[in-house]
């Protein structure tokens, strides 16, 4: 075993030794290591949904290219995610000089320190290895980075314990982008980091060379460098500025879920929905509705649609929904937790802190919005579950004076007897698939998807006090406002 070698002597009577190997870059190990993948039919990228045709592809090509490439997006469209899951084109481990702090190649060491050791104790020098997820080296830019995070600083007090002068190379304490050599460097909202420091990266992709305090190292740094940065921030906070933008070899435009059923997996997949405590089976209905409150959102245009709607929305709004189930359930000691529409109307915080709203939509005020998007979604909902229902029964009892008041936290017994009154509703539910009548938890979720579906396309209407009843007919404007006097047409 290759791991089991602890000096360059040993490294070199393993398959390490070799030229091929021991002399192969980052980029031309993560394209062997992506070929290998896809021969043999492995997903790349495991656990990244809705990208398999559009984003995907050009993060292959990019890779099989060589290049160092950016991701370009709104918020909330899994670029970090993406960028982390390029580790798993490294090798799980990889030998460096023992004691080297920026992974020195033991056949071929760039630093003084590394190049000393090997020349002093030659087949003798240490070896130490390090797993892939070591070498991936992450850092969010913002304003205040400086050249010394990056590259590095001269540490006087190296130089005092050493016995160097200030210019020697032994005395540099390096900053995370050497420490990143022979791995991959991942910057995030690269338009977030100060002018001059993006001219130190260019710098670094052009020529290989650093400067510090000064003083310039010749450093060869082999790594794939890779960026993100919301398209937004060119002109809210900052820019890439071009010769840095004109050195990365791919620009990879992510986006959002173009599908609910995309939108739903990725949910499903981030949120935490698998609680410690009673058993939660979420409608597949409402897990839809809660969906589809991120593409009305998407759509709207009360909606900053520059800021983007994250994906983050419907992960945060499917548990919240979860925890009001829960609580109910836990307060009236039901054995099973599962979620109504009335969950997400009483989610509505973890819509409006997601939203970034235009002048029109501030007026109104985010919680009015949000609540505007739960019933936009419903409707859009009901219209998937029971678009060709006929439910002219239910309405016809509502407008001949029936009405109907539940509390939102009732147990799901009670509930039932109560929605039991309207006629037609529990056929409507059953013949659109919807629950079964011996599931009274999942019955009564059914149901008020029909009652708040029917509210939300305005056939029947609700209110606090008084919960779903009759729409109320419009009044005509009085005469002599502007509006036409209908006993004028009589």
């Amino acid at each position: 075993m290759t791991h089991h070698a602890k000096t360059l002597g040993e490294l070199k009577q393993t398959e390490w030794g070799s030229p091929p190997r021991h002399g192969r870059t980052v980029k031309s190990e993560m394209r062997q290591n992506l070929i290998c993948m896809l021969q043999e039919g492995h997903d790349p990228f495991p656990g990244i949904v809705g990208f398999a045709d559009t984003v995907i592809p050009r993060i292959i090509n990019a890779i099989l290219s060589r290049h160092d490439f950016i991701l370009l997006g709104l918020r909330g469209q899994a670029k970090s995610r993406i960028l982390r899951a390029l580790v798993g084109l490294l090798e799980e481990e990889m030998p460096i000089l023992a004691g080297s702090e920026i992974n020195d190649n033991p056949f071929h060491p760039i630093s003084k320190y590394g190049r000393q050791i090997v020349e002093e104790l030659g087949d003798d020098a240490p070896i130490d290895w390090v797993s892939r997820e070591q070498r991936y080296v992450e850092k969010l830019a913002t304003p205040d980075v400086t050249i010394a995070d990056i590259i590095g600083d001269v540490d006087p007090i190296k130089a005092a314990r050493g016995g160097h002068l200030l210019s020697d190379e032994l005395t540099i304490h390096y900053g995370l982008l050497p420490r990143g050599n022979r791995g991959i460097f991942a910057l995030n909202e690269l338009p977030d980091l100060a002018g001059k420091i993006q001219v130190g990266l260019f710098n670094i992709l052009q020529e290989g060379d650093i400067q510090v305090k000064g003083y310039p190292i010749r450093l060869p740094l082999d790594m794939l460098m890779v960026f993100s940065a919301n398209p937004e921030d060119y002109t809210a906070r900052g820019k890439i500025i071009t010769p840095l933008k004109d050195r990365i070899g791919s620009e990879i435009l992510t986006h959002y879920p173009v599908s609910i059923e995309h939108g739903m997996a990725i949910t499903k997949q981030e949120a935490w929905v698998d609680r410690d405590g009673l058993p939660l089976d979420m409608p597949p209905f409402i897990e839809e509705l809660i969906e589809r409150v991120a593409f009305e959102a998407r759509s709207d245009k009360r909606v900053d649609r520059r800021s983007g709607v994250s994906q983050r929305l419907p992960i945060s709004l499917i548990e919240s929904v979860s925890s009001n189930a829960e609580r109910r359930t836990i307060v009236n000691r039901e054995k099973r937790v599962v979620p109504r529409v009335t969950d997400v109307h009483a989610s509505l915080p973890a819509i409006t802190g997601k939203i970034e709203l235009e002048y029109e939509g501030e007026l109104q005020g985010a919680e009015a919005i949000a609540s505007d998007l739960v019933r936009r979604a419903t409707a859009a909902t009901f219209d998937a579950y029971l678009g060709g229902a006929d439910c002219d029964e239910i309405v016809s009892w509502f407008d001949e004076g029936g009405a109907l008041k539940m509390s939102a936290d009732e147990r799901s017994d009670v509930c039932l007897k109560g929605l039991g009154v309207v006629p037609g509703l529990f056929t409507t539910v059953e013949s659109a698939g919807l629950a079964p009548k011996k599931d009274p938890a999942t019955m009564v979720a059914a149901s008020e998807l029909v009652l708040e579906g029917l509210v939300a396309k305005k056939r029947i209407s609700s209110s606090e006090g008084i919960g779903y009843m009759r729409v109320a007919p419009e009044t005509p404007p009085p005469f002599g406002s502007g509006g036409t006097n209908p006993n004028l047409f009589a």
